[in-house]
């Protein structure tokens, strides 16, 4: 249902869902204060609100204040020990209609994008979901002839893409509040933080009965991996449809290791089985700014661009001139990968040996 503006202007503020997992606070929680503050500025209210939701986890919230967060609403209970969508959603929507926030980010993580919607819903407002673009202005982006007062100042402007990367589509939420979005991890940056910070801290609890949606954890399984997230990385190497087989990616690790980095892929590569998901960079897969990224037999397909396009340098090795890649590329070598790659792992390789002796 529509709100009316005596309606809308009771909501005030920007809130952070501030994601944790085993009571530590996931990066993403960070990286949307950032943007926060930066929309909050804009605003008349310039404050920035985390929301911390879990079982015993009030201790997380000066770490929360160092990266910007001006107040931390704190719903502690034993209900949310582990992520579950009732008593998350029951809790984060419970805050929303209680303190009435303007705008409402949640990181599209796993547990966000199960946990944004269900909220939307229950709050009656809308959400535009794996945002790579969070600005405030006008709504339309180009007042209507004849109804220019009509145009509407101070709304959110979610853009994000669209029919598979191929469009991109700026989105508003201008009849109701609050306006909502998803952020992949990745696309938004972390402020400096500043130590010693302190947020003045609130604890709200709405009580929490168990009902039929509330899922029984029987037992949580984690995942043991050898291999480091693709996020972190500094230097990344990664292999697209062009290396040709699974076993061809051994050239690539051979320069990651010369590099002193780590191996990444496109979509079609796990999409042919080469390689497992988690190693995927791009629109579907994850959002990386590495200092380097080579791209190897990568076309550069708009949705693998929109997932390492930040990086700060940008090497590409393809046989085709013509290639997309290059078209982003700080630096470009056309011609054959199994030639260039394994000659340029061994100056480096000599290179390092030189510095060394």
């Amino acid at each position: 249902m529509k709100m009316t503006p005596e309606q809308i202007a009771q909501y005030k503020g920007v809130f952070v869902f501030a994601q944790q997992v085993d009571n530590k606070v996931s990066g993403i929680a960070y990286e949307l204060l950032g943007k926060a503050k930066e929309l909050a500025e804009s605003l008349e209210t310039k404050e920035v609100t985390a929301v911390l939701i879990g079982s015993d986890v009030k201790s997380l919230a000066d770490s929360l204040a160092e990266y910007g967060a001006d107040k931390v609403i704190v719903v502690d209970d034993p209900e949310l020990k582990e992520y579950r969508t009732e008593p998350y959603a029951h809790a984060l929507s419970s805050v929303i209609n209680e303190f009435k926030p303007e705008i409402v980010l949640v990181g599209a993580t796993a547990i966000g994008r199960d946990l944004g919607p269900t909220v939307s819903a229950r709050v009656e407002t809308g959400l535009t979901a794996d945002c790579t673009v969070l600005n405030i202005g006008d709504f339309p982006l180009q007042p209507i002839p004849g109804k220019e007062d009509e145009q509407l100042h101070g709304q959110l402007l979610m853009t994000r893409p669209a029919f598979g990367g191929n469009t991109i589509a700026t989105i508003a939420c201008p009849d109701n509040r609050p306006q909502m979005a998803t952020v992949r991890p990745g696309v938004m940056q972390k402020i400096e933080p500043k130590k010693g910070a302190k947020a003045e801290v609130i604890e709200f609890n709405p009580g929490f009965t168990p009902n039929n949606r509330y899922v029984t954890i029987k037992e949580v399984v984690k995942a043991v991996s050898d291999v480091k997230d693709i996020m972190d990385a500094k230097i990344l190497v990664s292999g697209g449809r062009g290396v040709g087989s699974p076993e061809n990616f051994k050239i690539l690790e051979d320069l990651a290791e010369a590099l002193g980095g780590q191996v990444s892929c496109s979509r079609a590569v796990v999409d042919a089985g080469w390689k497992p998901k988690d190693m995927q960079v791009g629109q579907t897969g994850k959002t990386v700014r590495p200092n380097l990224y080579v791209a190897v037999g990568i076309s550069g397909a708009i949705q693998h661009v929109a997932g390492m396009e930040e990086s700060d340098i940008i090497i590409a090795i393809n046989k085709d001139e013509d290639a997309p890649i290059f078209d982003v590329a700080d630096y470009g070598v056309v011609g054959d990968l199994n030639k260039i790659v394994p000659k340029l792992t061994e100056e480096i390789k000599a290179a390092k040996a030189k510095k060394q002796a």
